[in-house]
C-alpha cells in the first residue's frame, strides 16, 4: 500500500465513525499523508444572532480536516492543543473549505495548519494544531 492509499483508508475508516462530520455535512475532498481537505456549506442552522457563520462551526470544519491531516499514517493521534484565529465571517450559504498541511512531526507530537476559506478564496480563518499520537493504530488488517 502507497502512503496516499494508506492516508486514503485510514480517512476512510475515521468518515465512518464520524458522526459529526457527516451530520454537517462536511465532505473530504483530498486526504495524503500530513495532508487534508474538508469541505462544508453554511446552512442556516449554523448562523448566529449576529448573521454570521457560528464560530463553533468553522473551528470544527478545521478541526476535521487535522484530524484526517495527522491520522493518515495508522498511527491514533488526538489532538492536544488548538488555536483559532478569525479572519472574517463566513455567511450562510458560503462554501467554506479547510486545508491542512502538516508542518512537523517528531516523535509522537505534530503541528499542522489549517486555512479555512469560502467560495471566493478570502480566508475565512486560521487554525493551528497541536497532535499527540497515542497507542493503537487505525486499521487493524495492517
Amino acid at each position: 500500500m502507497t502512503p496516499d492509499e494508506l492516508a486514503r483508508a485510514c480517512a476512510d475508516a475515521m468518515w465512518a465513525d464520524d458522526n459529526a462530520s457527516r451530520h454537517l455535512g462536511m465532505e473530504i475532498e483530498h486526504v495524503a499523508p500530513g495532508k487534508a481537505t474538508v469541505a462544508m456549506t453554511i446552512t442556516p442552522q449554523m448562523v448566529n444572532g449576529h448573521g454570521t457563520c457560528h464560530g463553533g462551526y468553522i473551528f470544527t470544519l478545521a478541526d476535521s480536516a487535522f484530524a484526517f491531516a495527522c491520522n493518515g499514517y495508522n498511527q491514533r493521534t488526538v489532538a492536544q492543543h488548538t488555536s483559532l484565529t478569525f479572519i472574517r465571517p463566513g455567511k450562510q450559504g458560503d462554501r467554506l473549505t479547510a486545508t491542512g498541511r502538516e508542518v512537523s512531526r517528531t516523535g509522537r507530537s505534530g503541528i499542522y495548519d489549517i486555512s479555512v476559506t469560502n467560495q471566493d478564496g478570502d480566508v475565512i480563518g486560521e487554525f493551528r494544531g497541536h497532535s499527540r499520537t497515542i497507542p493503537g493504530t487505525i486499521l487493524e488488517d495492517i
